[in-house]
């Protein structure tokens, strides 16, 4: 049995960065970019008006005020969009818009409501912004050649809007990992079938397919084995050739039934590890292929499963298209954690922000079987070994689960 440490080092080791492939904007949300990001062009391309008014020369207006009005000439209209073709003389001005080309000899732009308004062939100024105020100058936000995205990062609608706003029509991002799900057991039945005897509802399967797609990636099946080795066999083999990633469920601890290890390896999976001392989730199962593929066979019990996923799943799919997994924070415990004197120790809990800091509280419901206690959950609350319970007040580590948020 190896630690938690050692089980991530393994992992990682073994993690193969998927290849590229070119997608339009429109359906890159949540993809992982593929290669460094540099602008074109600067941005503003142009000094442009920050808001509607007139552009002016300062020194014609820094002494307007309410009762002492300056009255300028109004040369014309530039609206966004339009050629900046009027030069603004002492004495005059020009019509501006948000985003319009500020005109050659205009310094600084007057807003709308300082002013006697639009529509005359004169304007009157009543008070005077700060000299070279309400103009945004080409290149102050982003010079040509400055980085805007690092490979590895996650596209969500900011960067979106950022590479719309270079042009970008494209872009380079990781394939998404393909994953294969295989639950296995004769006690399971589908969601909608009648349950007989000792049967239960097969909630791995979806609970799993479900973390998978929060993940980013993409299900590329989902099947359900009968404790029969040949036909557990023949399912993994069908899921191991369709999958960059296979996650198992059941069968892999050491009971008469327990058949998954050995049908792995005999596939020609290359066991890394099986067993990890952390609780819940003793028995996990890792290998990889000769072809790069990696095989994470997951316990049966359902919070124990998707807390290997959490830990363990979570980071490699990370890594599978070059990014680091970002999900844990630190927060303080508002009651006792129960420790395990010989295990690292996983409970899942909710995690909140108050008065400027972050705390945490476990569920209720703490044992490896009971799936509602992620009802309500935010996160999964992690402490190394310990004799006793850690106090409140303590200091861990939160892991955010992909699907939820913050709770105030």
């Amino acid at each position: 049995m190896i630690t938690v440490q050692e089980a991530h080092a393994l992992i990682s080791k073994a993690v193969h960065v998927l290849s590229a492939e070119e997608i339009s904007l429109h359906v890159a949300q949540g993809r992982v970019i593929a290669e460094d990001i540099r602008a074109d062009f600067a941005l503003p391309r142009f000094d442009n008006a920050a808001m509607d008014g007139f552009a002016v020369q300062w020194a014609d207006i820094r002494d307007a005020r309410e009762r002492r009005p300056v009255t300028l000439r109004v040369n014309g209209e530039i609206p966004a969009g339009a050629p900046a073709d009027i030069v603004v003389e002492p004495g005059s001005c020009v019509q501006i818009m948000t985003g319009a080309h500020m005109p050659e000899g205009a310094d600084t732009v007057v807003a709308y409501e300082q002013t006697s308004g639009f529509g005359g062939e004169t304007v009157d100024i009543f008070k005077p912004p700060a000299a070279n105020a309400n103009v945004r100058y080409a290149g102050e936000e982003v010079k040509p050649g400055d980085l805007l995205m690092r490979k590895g990062m996650r596209l969500t609608p900011a960067e979106l809007g950022v590479l719309a706003a270079f042009g970008r029509s494209h872009v380079q991002v990781f394939q998404r990992p393909s994953i294969g799900i295989v639950t296995v057991g004769d006690e399971l039945r589908e969601p909608g079938q009648r349950l007989d005897g000792a049967a239960i509802y097969n909630s791995n399967r979806y609970s799993l397919e479900s973390c998978a797609l929060s993940a980013g990636a993409v299900v590329a099946g989902s099947w359900h084995a009968p404790d029969q080795p040949d036909a557990i066999a023949e399912i993994l083999g069908e899921a191991l050739a369709k999958s960059d990633l296979l996650m198992t469920a059941g069968g892999i601890s050491t009971g008469e039934y327990d058949y998954i290890q050995r049908l792995l390896t005999g596939l020609g999976v290359r066991q890394q590890f099986w067993k990890v001392a952390h609780k819940p989730g003793k028995p996990l199962f890792f290998g990889d292929t000769p072809e790069g593929k990696l095989v994470f066979g997951l316990p049966g019990n359902p919070v124990s499963a998707l807390v290997c996923f959490l830990e363990y799943i979570m980071p490699a799919l990370s890594a599978m298209q070059d990014g680091s997994y970002h999900g844990k924070i630190d927060a303080v415990l508002a009651e006792p954690f129960p420790a395990d004197r010989k295990r690292y120790r996983f409970l899942f809990g909710r995690v909140w922000q108050k008065d400027g800091g972050l705390f945490c509280l476990v569920s209720d419901k703490t044992e490896s079987h009971m799936l509602t206690s992620l009802v309500g959950s935010n996160c999964l609350i992690e402490a190394p070994a310990a004799a006793e319970p850690l106090p409140a007040g303590s200091v861990v580590t939160c892991n955010l689960l992909p699907w939820s948020t913050l709770h105030e």
